[in-house]
């Protein structure tokens, strides 16, 4: 694995872990990199320094060997981040993921064929186009289902 710091055409920072520098160069080419603040597909590799552990650091324990400006990997480090974690628990709790059925089932939620409920999942360009063309209320989630997150 391999931490990047990546940063967008508007300036905003953000890291992000893959699985191999090739990994990162496939992903960035199919255009499946973007900022986490502003969605833009403009992103490239931030200056940043390697983290070299020497061997004295490795003999010591995790904890006295942690960096202690790092921020833990399991909490937000911005308020946007923050914002969208709280924003993803509410949509899991309160809505059912569908998955890949989502434009099928909004429809026919919307003409009748199914009882309303709170649905998410994932739709392609051409399915959400044509939703939003029928009158369809949907709008974009700013995360992926957790089912498809490395």
């Amino acid at each position: 694995m391999i931490k990047y710091t990546l940063k967008c055409a508007d300036g905003h920072e953000f890291d992000s872990w893959f699985a191999s520098a090739a990994a990162y160069d496939s992903l960035r080419a199919a255009g499946h990199v973007a900022c986490l603040t502003c969605g833009s597909g403009a992103v490239d590799k931030a200056i940043m320094a390697p983290r070299v552990t020497t061997g004295r650091a490795r003999a010591m324990s995790p904890e006295a060997a942690a960096p202690t400006d790092a921020a833990p990997l399991s909490k937000p480090a911005t308020e946007v981040e923050a914002a969208m974690a709280r924003m993803r628990a509410e949509v899991e709790m309160n809505a059912t993921y569908v998955g890949g059925s989502f434009a099928k089932k909004a429809r026919d939620m919307h003409l009748g064929d199914a009882p309303e409920r709170p649905i998410w999942g994932e739709a392609n360009a051409k399915e959400a186009k044509a939703l939003i063309d029928d009158g369809v209320p949907v709008a974009p989630l700013p995360f992926v289902p957790t089912r498809k997150v490395n």
